[in-house]
């Protein structure tokens, strides 16, 4: 039998969070193994498991990955969550390139001096609500049907549920403007693979204390 995948990260969400969330979505069980301190990553690098010499990595199916990108490319064709062709996939593109700014506006709003996050949140809801959500609100408005791509459950649903869920934790109310939305999260959060994973004691990261968030960066800079 193959060995699960496993993957080296430190215990939070950063960059490996929608690699655990595809895996999730898959219905892939898989080993984490957590950086705890700065020894622990330099071990990695020492013994030649990072190409680039960081993370995230994952060893799967006898490589050791390592770029989130190129990882979840891998995970998404490995279990069919892509499109059926060369023109759903470039759309799944440009929509999950959206999706990652998106986390990027949020993982830079949590390194923020708290003199600066009160306009820092106000720029990411302005955002969410004025240039992407309207735009997948409109795509399922056009095409009618459950899924964002293809009517297919695919990578891009995985993905928009979670940058979704990171904004409804900083507002709550953010889809209130975006009923198709709000359906649609209700959806998708109802995929049983998904379901699994928004449970309490699943492999799903909480966001990250301030606290968590100052050992990381010691681990990492």
């Amino acid at each position: 039998m193959a060995s699960k995948p496993r993957l080296h990260y430190f215990k939070g969400r950063g960059r490996m969070e929608s690699i655990r969330w595809l895996l999730a979505a898959a219905g892939v069980e898989y080993e984490e193994q957590f950086i705890a301190s700065k020894e622990d990553l330099e071990k990695l690098k020492k013994d030649g498991s990072l190409l680039f010499q960081q993370v995230p990595m994952v060893e799967i199916d006898g490589m050791k990955m390592v770029q989130s990108r190129a990882i979840l490319n891998y995970i998404a064709a490995k279990y069919n969550l892509c499109g059926k062709d060369l023109k759903e996939n470039a759309l799944m593109d440009m929509y999950i390139e959206s999706m990652m700014d998106m986390r990027e506006m949020i993982k830079h709003y949590a390194l923020k001096p708290a003199d600066a996050k009160e306009k820092e949140l106000a720029l990411i809801i302005k955002t969410a609500t004025t240039r992407y959500f309207p735009v997948f609100e409109k795509a399922l408005k056009d095409h009618g049907q459950d899924y964002l791509v293809g009517n297919r459950f695919s990578r891009a649903d995985v993905q928009l549920l979670e940058v979704i869920l990171m904004v409804e934790e900083l507002e709550a109310d953010v889809l209130s403007e975006f009923p198709l939305l709000k359906t649609y999260k209700g959806r998708i959060s109802n995929i049983p693979t998904i379901k699994k994973f928004l449970q309490p004691g699943s492999a799903r990261k909480p966001r990250a204390t301030e606290k968590e968030i100052a050992e990381a960066i010691k681990i990492f800079h």
